[in-house]
């Protein structure tokens, strides 16, 4: 059966392997320890460093196709493992665009995507600069590796800044800043790509972020104008074109009033996997992200990509301060005495404070109805106590 090598144990990699087992085909994991989420639930697994290069080559040995839980794996070992003949998806040119925040701004801007304005920071002088430039208006972001709201500043003086800038750029992080946009929510339009051009785009759905993480997606984003849906969905497509990017893309987008008090869109950022905004796939869509993600680094036909009910909410398991006494395996009972239709994926992660832990899906015709009960689900899985005061029979 076909191999695809996965490179990151996390729980994107944990949710390809259960879609690769109905497609016939195998995960080989590059995991950095048995017990991760990927390695728990794969039988194929290589220990190693995803940095080091003699690691990356015993994992993807003999492997139909290498693609990544994770950006971070280094350009120049993907480089030298396609000059060595492996099939690497998405490419190091894509890829980069992923990893690089100012790269992929300045690529985006050629191509004349929406951004906010931005700049790089080489000095506490060009932070100065862009502030005057911005009015003030100014998110610091690290270029490399800042997720779920880490690497990400909003300074509320020259002063901060200044104090900031000098800090971090001391300790050898490299900078960008960009204006800060004024959004009224924030939406994400995913696609996948093969090798040989083939797209399919979702609907596009609102995301929903709390203290710099996702809390929620909603399919389809509701409230959205057709003629923004379709500018949202045109764009996730042409960046994939241009970018060569193969397997899944997150488009992950501002909506914003323009000057005209029009809604408009600017590009935030990219992901080139399976992304949090995309779980509402698994059961609210003909074909998920994680088997679409597999059929297109293999270029095989891309599956439907329409929805399954009117909407599909997906919330966010997110561990509490602290963890009830109430064994999970409990609480997953609870909620499915009260919501039988709710799915709730675990990504088998031990309790901490912020950590994703797990996602329930919901579908339904009613979307207050069905977020609200998609709320109360992930709420009594993080908390063992339902936050509208139910009280089971």
């Amino acid at each position: 059966m076909p191999v695809v090598t996965v490179l990151g144990d996390g729980q994107l990699a944990r949710m390809m392997q259960t879609e690769a087992i109905e497609l016939g085909q195998s995960i080989r994991l590059l995991a950095g320890a048995p017990d991760s989420s990927a390695a728990q639930v794969a039988a194929d697994v290589v220990i190693g460093d995803y940095t080091d290069l003699e690691d990356l080559r015993r994992a993807v040995a003999g492997a139909d196709a290498v693609t990544f839980d994770h950006e971070h794996v280094p350009t120049e070992h993907l480089r030298t493992l396609i000059g060595e003949g492996v099939n690497v998806q998405p490419g190091p040119d894509a890829l980069v665009n992923a990893q690089d925040k100012l790269v992929m701004r300045k690529k985006l801007r050629e191509l004349g995507a929406p951004v906010p304005p931005f700049a790089a920071l080489e000095s506490v002088a060009d932070a100065e600069e862009f502030w005057d430039a911005v009015d003030g208006a100014v998110c610091l972001k690290t270029r490399r590796g800042g997720y779920d709201g880490k690497g990400v500043w909003f300074p509320s003086s020259k002063e901060e800044l200044r104090d900031l800038v000098a800090d971090l750029l001391g300790r050898g992080m490299p900078l960008m800043a960009e204006k800060k946009v004024a959004l009224t929510r924030e939406l994400s339009a995913m696609v996948a790509r093969t090798p040989s051009g083939r797209t399919a785009p979702w609907p596009v759905v609102e995301s929903v972020q709390r203290n710099g993480v996702c809390a929620e997606a909603v399919s389809p984003a509701p409230g959205l104008s057709g003629e923004l849906g379709s500018r949202a969905r045109d764009l996730s497509v042409r960046i994939a074109e241009e970018l060569g990017v193969t397997g899944v893309l997150a488009v992950e987008l501002f909506e914003f009033t323009d000057a005209n008090g029009q809604p408009d869109i600017a590009v935030n950022e990219l992901a080139m996997r399976p992304h949090n905004t995309g779980h509402w796939t698994q059961d609210g869509c003909v074909t998920s992200q994680f088997e679409q993600h597999l059929r297109a680094v293999l270029d095989y036909p891309l599956g439907s990509t329409e929805p399954t009910a009117p909407v599909t909410v997906m919330a966010n398991v997110l561990g509490a301060d602290s963890d009830p006494e109430l064994p999970m395996a409990r609480r997953t009972v609870d909620v499915w005495t009260r919501f039988p239709e709710a799915k709730i994926h675990l990504y088998g992660k031990t309790h901490r404070p912020g950590r994703k832990i797990g996602h329930v899906n919901l579908s339904g015709s009613d979307e207050p109805r069905t977020r609200r009960e998609a709320q109360l689900a992930a709420h009594y899985l993080v908390h063992a106590v339902w936050a509208d005061g139910f009280v089971a029979e």
